[in-house]
């Protein structure tokens, strides 16, 4: 490379990273790092291309399912950094998932016959959609092991609830919603006896059967309505990725299916295992349903329902045209309708090619009938000829495929070649390979699978990391690889490994699209969406003993909890805390625990939760906030005083060891004053621009204030004491009081300094 084009390389680098000309970052000491480290031209493009310099945010959100962690993880793309994981399926300590009532709730929604889960296998998140395209509202994601689906809610990015399938042991296809989230679709995996009754393996052919759900979606009340959800039964053979239609296929799905065989194995029996049975034949089949008939026919009574869920027999849907199959690639993974909706793309692992359907073609043959004969189930096949618009050979192991913003051109990942083909589905060619490292899975484009990609970037989902990062024992992260599309050719240009689980699919979102709020409306269920019933002011705590059951309403603001003490539990207790963030400043989460009672919460401004558990115990119990607040968190704290049976309290002494005296008194009394100079000078500052106009100001300047009025109090109790000549509660009062001056002084510095950032205008 010449020098003049390294030296315009070396500036372009040293401006994304935020390096100065006038620094010591010249382009010859940029040489130096290069050669020290070994680093190419190419290593400096792809940092450039990824770096994202601070306070600054990325283009797209992705959202990658967390596999056998059960749990959602989320990053930024294209700085790849981690944001987030949510908890879904299993506990996560963080956030209190798991250990506080609220979310308990939530994940006993999704136990099965009564039976505790605490394990899960997410697989497939999906975004809704309205039109088709991303709404950034809501995000689902299945459970493979355990048949369910959950419901994450992107104003706050926590689950709100979780169902479990009624009719299916198992599946895989789900999380898809349909092009205006009427429906969250799920296909079940490996077929089973619908009623969930022991039947003998000899009987498959005719006791077990294959499904496809279609939850209702309530939007307005963010929940899915099971008593408006239906299922289609489908033959046994095994369903796995599905897709909803759009534009002119909107109102049908999609789903394929391997081992349509319908081979049961048994090494044990003395027969060939699964995998020999299962990929006998050349075709296996992806099924078409019709949802919208599928409604009518639940609507019209002709469901049969199963375990309390309506399920429409392949009888009635095939006599009312709901149901076909056509013959795909064997072993097919993906299913994806292209953002037209006027296609069809099936890869098949076993197979070379990528097989695109046409839809008018598909029609055309339904409107015919011009069938090639039934399944043995009775069910239409359509030609596989009369309904492929083309076959595009693109490499070994074919598996999923995602859409550019450029019309007509996808993206497949290639699970054998370790590798990502581009090509052209319209002209039916390659466009470009690149390979990745090593055995992708699934793939990602930016908003890929909506109706209109964004394009720019896509990741490979990889399934083996082998040599990319540190040595961590035997097992390895995966390996999430960003590649640049943007041009002709693409460019590998970021390896992130992703340690928490095996994730299977992710989806990405364009950031701006996401409006996440930054604090509750004091009091509020967060899992719920409602008012909570142990909500409290400041000012309103109480204690209240009733029996054996004591209940707390507690409050939690920098830098203390109320009550700080629980002194009035005895052995055998239950012991319910309620506690409300009284907080209104952005990102002032408290957290809270009793150690050795396997509770915690996360108690994001204004969120009310509860903590339930039984003193079974003796003892003096700390308790504590859990999540570093301010500069006095560790002061923020209290007691539990579990008394044994038959304890009686005898004289008590003063547990302060340090005595305080006038002067003590009058130092503090001078730094408030002090520290109330600079406050005024603050509110002086913030007053004097147009701070109205920035909501999250606003709520830092009512946070400040909310707790300048709590000295009002503390003051009348500090000047009591100074009137009483009682210098070791009037210095503890003034100290209080400061504290509450610390916490206004540290909200309206923050306000003002928000405002010098964003150039606020002055007042006239």
């Amino acid at each position: 490379m010449k020098r003049a084009t390294l030296h315009a390389l070396s500036l372009l680098v040293a401006s994304a990273l935020g390096l100065s000309a006038g620094l010591s970052w010249s382009a010859d000491s940029l040489q130096d790092v290069m050669k020290k480290r070994g680093l190419s031209q190419q290593d400096l493009l792809a940092a450039a291309k990824t770096y994202v310099p601070t306070g600054k945010r990325d283009e797209f959100l992705a959202f990658s399912s967390g596999g056998h962690s059960g749990q959602v993880i989320v990053y930024g793309i294209p700085s790849m950094r981690i944001l987030k994981y949510i908890g879904v399926f299993t506990p996560e300590p963080w956030q209190g998932y798991g250990y506080d009532e609220e979310s308990k709730a939530v994940l006993k929604g999704g136990w099965i016959n009564g039976k505790e889960l605490t394990w899960g296998d997410s697989h497939h998140p999906a975004l809704s959609e309205t039109k088709g395209n991303y709404d950034g509202q809501f995000l689902f994601i299945n459970d493979k092991a355990n048949p369910r689906i959950a419901v994450i809610d992107l104003r706050d990015f926590e689950t709100k609830q979780i169902i479990a399938n009624p009719v299916f042991m198992s599946e895989h296809g789900g999380a898809f919603v349909t092009s205006n989230t009427e429906y969250v679709i799920e296909a079940s995996q490996y077929a089973a006896p619908l009623d969930k009754k022991f039947v003998p393996l000899e009987e498959f052919n005719d006791k077990y059967r294959g499904g496809m759900s279609f939850w209702k979606f309530d939007r307005k009340k963010g929940r899915i309505d099971m008593g408006k959800s239906f299922s289609f039964e489908l033959p046994p053979y095994s369903q796995d990725l599905s897709d909803a239609g759009k534009g002119p296929s909107d109102g049908w799905a999609f789903t394929n299916s391997f081992c349509s065989e319908r081979y049961v194995g048994g090494i044990e029996r003395g027969r060939p295992p699964f995998e020999a049975g299962c990929s006998a034949k050349d075709t296996d089949y992806m099924h078409v349903l019709n949802w919208k008939i599928g409604e009518k026919l639940v609507a019209q009574g002709k469901a049969k329902t199963i375990n309390g869920h309506k399920v429409i027999p392949m009888n009635v849907a095939i006599t009312a045209g709901a149901l076909f199959l056509i013959p795909e690639p064997k072993s097919p993974h993906g299913v994806d309708v292209t953002p037209d909706g006027k296609f069809i793309v099936v890869s098949g692992k076993l197979d070379t090619h990528v097989s695109v359907y046409g839809w008018d073609k598909i029609q055309a043959a339904i409107k015919a009938r011009r069938f090639e004969g039934k399944d043995a189930y009775g069910i239409p096949i359509l030609g596989m000829r009369d309904t492929l618009y083309t076959q595009v050979q693109v490499g070994l192991g074919p598996l999923h495929t995602q859409f550019d913003s450029e019309k007509c051109v996808a993206y497949t990942s290639l699970y054998v070649d370790s590798q990502v083909a581009k090509w052209d589905y319209c002209k039916g060619k390659v466009l470009d390979k690149i390979s990745i490292h090593y055995n992708i899975g699934h793939l990602m484009t930016m908003e890929g699978d909506s109706a209109s990609p964004k394009g720019h970037y896509l990741v490979a989902l990889n399934k083996l990391a082998i040599d990319r990062f540190n040595p961590v024992g035997p097992l390895h992260p995966q390996n999430h690889q960003l590649i640049d599309i943007g041009n002709d050719k693409m460019q590998l240009i970021y390896d992130m490994p992703i340690g928490l689980g095996e994730p299977h699919y992710a989806v990405a979102i364009a950031a701006d699209k996401l409006k996440p709020g930054i604090r509750y409306k004091l009091g509020t269920n967060s899992r719920t969406d409602s008012k909570h019933p142990g909500a409290v002011r400041g000012g309103e705590e109480k204690t209240v003993k009733k029996g054996k059951k004591v209940t707390v309403y507690g409050t939690l603001i920098r830098s203390h909890i109320t009550p700080e003490i629980i002194d009035n539990v005895n052995v055998g207790d239950e012991v319910t805390i309620y506690l409300t963030n009284l907080e209104r400043a952005q990102d002032e989460t408290h957290g809270f625990t009793v150690g050795g009672f396997n509770i915690h919460a996360s108690v994001e401004p204004g969120k009310t939760v509860t903590l339930k558990f039984k003193a079974d115990r003796e003892g003096v119990f700390p308790y504590y906030c859990t999540e570093f607040c301010s500069a006095l968190h560790l002061e923020m704290q209290g007691y539990m005083l579990v008394k044994p049976k038959g304890w009686k309290a005898g004289k008590m002494a003063k547990a302060e060891a340090k005595v305080y005296t006038k002067a003590d008194y009058e130092k503090q009394h001078k730094t408030n004053l002090d520290t109330q100079a600079v406050i005024d000078s603050v509110v002086a500052y913030i007053t004097s621009v147009n701070y109205k106009d920035f909501p999250d100001v606003v709520a830092l300047v009512d946070d400040a204030f909310d707790q300048l009025s709590k000295t009002k109090d503390v003051k009348i109790k500090m000047d009591a004491a100074v009137k009483a000549q009682d210098w070791q509660n009037a210095t503890l009062w003034a100290g209080q009081w400061w504290q509450y001056q610390v916490k206004a002084a540290d909200i309206g510095l923050r306000a003002k300094t928000y405002l010098e950032q964003h150039h606020a205008k002055k007042v006239k």
